[in-house]
């Protein structure tokens, strides 16, 4: 505050101490609040994963991998691209949210739906909804909830082939995080079991040796095998989507995501260090004009409330409560470990959302908007891109746009835009001022972007496990056979048709720059954060149905900000005037041009024209659509929690019956002097009666 009130440069040093500070404070009291007196987390219950465990999709898994497990399937895209794109404000705005959102919004709604999953059985967000809220705000949640979740899935799928395509490097390392996971899994269910921190270390090394080899694989003889074009990416995600969803989740799912976390968080870690040794001051100010005037160049819309809806993994976001309400509920040791596995990994997550605003901070702001503004904006010049940055208000010469390329060993950073390459610009800028200065700058860059497309496909493989436990949610209330999620052939059919539905987004939208899920791109921020006010809503109603009522504040704050927030953007996008945030608007101005025989960028020709007509008219009808069937589970769930209230004599909950846990593991990474001992207990126990199955 004295730096920024006496005008002096801010060092991004403090925003890694202060989030750091931050994070401690809220785990340590408020979500120990949220655990012991709100939840009431009870050890003595046995978990889904305890009671139904069948080595397929329930599977009691130790709380360190399942933490990486959670970790890594809900920090995809959104907390690497989103703060870069909202850096365009300024760093202030976004730090802020980024760090008060995730204390009492973000972390919050992963922990309780985490909770209320795994006291049923581990159901899904939607049908959770169905059975508490009701016929008609459930019927709206399972199809808002699926119908989010596929073009989720398209978008973050879209971000890693972009990241992938033409690079072998990348495909390499990444291909061979499959079969060390696959090694990783069998070593633990079969080889060693338990022996977590045994292939912890093995599985590291690999990956390292995997990375490492992925560069000489690139300037070998193999660089074509792995030089995969887009078409061929979709291809092989699809494929690979598919297998994972299927497959028991010890044997894949869970120990690439443990070991994919390795990367991420140690990578962000160092990139933390990074910034403490090197002490880079935040060159973006700290709020842009941009924030008032709702004009800028990365993305259109005012502060409030398209910073809250851009930033969304990091601080909130709807997409978290589908993993914990799919596969994390169903593999959870202990009731207990809600806390760290739920508020824990979205602290860890919100840390990653910080570090990639820095690095979009600590970079020149007039390269900040070379390389985020769209090419209609600044030409595809280096010239004319230094004249646009100036009529932004900022200053950067043709010479050091070109300089800032060949560093990085590109041809051009001119509109490269999404966030990724700002990330992954401002990763090297810290990493190279550590190690290898100047030299090592190439490498850095092209470092961070494989690292943020393996940060991203854990996300993509997870996801569609999720959307296939979903699906089976939703056709189990007709078909009463796919309510058992390790059906053989409700497994098969219900992977098949998630797969296909993001498979045929990005299959599209890869082969044609206006169709697939580029069409629905636009949705992206607003659907997700629609998706958090119905997991909210949700969790707000069973506080309420379970005796909770004085506590239901904790949901039901973040619900009505959160509410405020995506009904405003969804009343904007649908109804303002401006072409450059109302869909509709956008599309008079393409119709108007079509009969006036005329072609407006980026369309190419008529047919272009006409495509984009039909593009803005899905979007407005879609976001109006996702707004109704909010609204509609706001008023059926506030009726519900009426009722609860006036009438609590006649609340039925759908929890599970109790049973009692003979699983004993720590509710944190390291165990109490308490827990040492049950733990030691346990192990006599053992010993003494093999047959009892006490752990």
């Amino acid at each position: 505050m004295l730096a920024l009130a006496r005008g002096e440069e801010v060092s991004a040093t403090w925003m890694v101490v202060a989030a750091l500070g931050t994070y401690a404070i809220g785990y340590r009291f408020y979500s120990r609040f949220l655990a012991h007196r709100v939840l009431k987390v009870d050890k003595n219950r046995a978990t889904p994963a305890e009671r139904l465990n069948n080595g397929v999709d329930f599977h009691p898994t130790d709380r360190r991998v399942l933490f990486g497990h959670h970790f890594a399937a809900v920090a995809g895209a959104g907390p690497l691209v989103g703060p870069v794109l909202a850096a365009q404000m300024g760093y202030l705005p976004g730090t802020i949210w980024i760090v008060v959102g995730v204390i009492f919004a973000g972390a919050v709604q992963d922990m309780v739906t985490l909770f209320f999953s795994t006291r049923r059985d581990g159901r899904s967000l939607g049908q959770m909804a169905r059975d508490e809220v009701g016929p008609v705000g459930g019927a709206a949640a399972l199809i808002a909830v699926f119908a989010i979740m596929i073009i989720l899935l398209a978008v973050l799928a879209m971000v890693i082939v972009n990241a992938l395509a033409e690079s072998p490097w990348g495909v390499f390392s990444i291909a061979m995080t499959i079969p060390i996971a696959l090694f990783m899994g069998f070593y633990l269910r079969v080889l060693r079991p338990g022996r977590v921190t045994e292939v912890s270390v093995i599985g590291v090394m690999l990956l390292l040796l995997a990375i490492v080899s992925g560069g000489w694989v690139a300037e070998s003889s193999w660089a074509e095998t792995f030089t995969l074009s887009p078409g061929a990416l979709v291809v092989w995600m699809v494929i690979y989507g598919f297998v994972a969803s299927v497959l028991p989740v010890w044997m894949l799912l869970a120990p690439r995501d443990y070991l994919s976390t390795f990367m991420k968080v140690g990578t962000i870690a160092l990139l933390a260090i990074g910034v403490i040794v090197a002490m880079p001051s935040l060159k973006m100010p700290a709020v842009t004009e941009f924030a008032s005037r709702g004009d800028g160049p990365v993305f259109a819309g005012s502060l409030f409330p398209f910073v809250f809806i851009t930033i969304a993994c990091g601080a909130l976001s709807g997409f978290h409560s589908l993993v914990a309400s799919g596969t994390t509920p169903k593999m959870i040791q202990k009731e207990t470990q809600v806390r760290m596995v739920g508020y824990g990994a979205m602290l860890t997550e919100s840390f990653v959302a910080i570090m990639a605003m820095v690095a979009a901070c600590i970079i020149d702001p007039g390269l900040f908007f070379a390389i985020n503004a769209p090419a209609g904006a600044i030409g595809d010049t280096v010239q004319s891109a230094s004249e646009a940055v100036a009529n932004f208000g900022f200053t950067i010469s043709p010479q050091d746009l070109t300089a800032a390329a060949e560093a990085v060993e590109e041809d051009s950073l001119l509109s490269r835009t999404g966030g990724a390459p700002t990330f992954a610009l401002g990763m090297s800028e810290i990493f190279s001022a550590v190690i290898g200065g100047a030299g090592m700058k190439a490498f850095w860059y092209h470092f961070a972007i494989m690292f943020e497309a393996l940060f991203i496909l854990t996300t993509v493989d997870a996801g569609t496990r999720v959307g296939r436990f979903m699906l089976q949610d939703m056709l189990g209330n007709v078909y009463k056979p796919f309510r058992e999620v390790s059906w053989k052939p409700g497994v098969w059919i219900a992977s098949a048709v998630v797969v296909g539905g993001w498979g045929y987004f990005l299959w599209a939208g890869v082969h044609d720059p206006l169709g697939g899920i580029n069409q629905l791109f636009p949705l992206f921020g607003i659907a997700n954060q629609l998706l958090a006010a119905v997991a909210l809503a949700v969790c707000t109603t069973l506080l309420v149905k379970s005796g909770r009522l004085k506590w239901a504040w904790v949901t039901a704050v973040p619900l009505a900000w959160d509410v405020a927030v995506t009904l405003t953007a969804s009343w904007q996008k649908i109804f303002s005037g401006d072409t450059a945030v109302g869909f509709f608007a956008q599309r008079q101005v393409y119709a108007d041009a079509i009969d006036a025989g005329k072609v407006i960028a980026p369309a190419k020709d008529m047919d272009d024209m006409h495509t984009v007509v039909l593009n803005s008219t899905v979007n407005g009808v879609l976001a109006a659509f996702f707004a109704l069937l909010v609204i509609v589970i706001l008023v059926d769930a506030g009726r519900v929690c009426y009722r609860a209230i006036r009438y609590p004599e006649q609340v039925v909950l759908h929890e599970a019956k109790f049973e009692q846990s003979r699983i004993v593991a720590p509710a944190g990474f390291f165990p109490t002097a308490e827990e040492k001992a049950e733990l030691a207990e346990a192990s006599r126990s053992d010993r003494g009666h093999p047959a009892t199955g006490a752990r």
